[in-house]
C-alpha cells in the first residue's frame, strides 16, 4: 500500500454548502490518505449556517469552514491537486468552474442545498440528502484500488461515481 497523500479539491459555485461539506466528509474518511479541500467560482463570503448546523450535529469540527475562491488553488505554492471534483447541479444549469492543469477531475453534480425552499423542515432535509449523497460518493471513491488501477479506469469509475446515488 502506497503512503502517499492524495490532494482532491471539490469545487461548486458558492463554496458555502456541497463542496464543504465534502470536504468535510474526505477529511474524516480519508484517514490521513486524503486530504480535501473546497472553493468556489463564485464564493458566497460565508458558509451557509445550515451547512455548519448540520455538520456540527454530526461531531465534525467546524474550524476548517470558510467560503473561498478556487483562485487560491491555483497560485504558486498552493497544494498541487490529484483530484478535483465538480459538485455544481448541471441539472439547475449553474456555473461549474474548470480546473487547469493535471489532476483527475469528475463531475459529481448534486443539487444546491443552499437553493431549498419551503419550511424549516423541507431546508434541513435538503441539506441531509446533499450530505448522504457526498457521504456515499467519497465512500465509494476511498474504497477504489489506488495504487493499482490505471489512469483511464480510474476515470471512468470518477465517472460512474458522479452517477450514482
Amino acid at each position: 500500500m502506497s503512503d502517499q497523500i492524495y490532494n482532491v479539491l471539490f469545487l461548486c459555485t458558492g463554496n458555502s454548502a456541497r463542496s464543504i461539506i465534502a470536504e468535510a466528509i474526505m477529511n474524516r474518511l480519508g484517514n490521513g490518505r486524503f486530504k480535501a479541500y473546497s472553493a468556489g467560482s463564485q464564493p458566497k463570503g460565508a458558509v451557509h449556517p445550515n451547512t455548519i448546523e448540520l455538520l456540527r450535529k454530526m461531531n465534525y469540527n467546524t474550524d476548517f469552514a470558510r467560503s473561498k475562491n478556487w483562485d487560491e488553488f491555483a497560485v504558486a505554492g498552493a497544494p498541487k491537486m490529484d483530484f478535483v471534483f465538480t459538485v455544481c447541479d448541471n441539472a439547475a444549469n449553474e456555473a461549474c468552474p474548470v480546473w487547469p492543469g493535471q489532476p483527475m477531475t469528475a463531475h459529481w453534480g448534486i443539487i444546491d442545498p443552499a437553493a431549498a425552499t419551503g419550511t424549516a423542515a423541507e431546508v434541513h432535509l435538503a441539506f441531509s440528502e446533499a450530505y448522504r449523497t457526498l457521504n456515499s460518493r467519497i465512500s465509494i471513491f476511498l474504497n477504489l484500488p489506488m495504487s493499482s488501477i490505471d489512469r483511464m479506469s480510474l476515470q471512468k469509475k470518477l465517472d460512474q461515481i458522479g452517477r450514482s446515488d
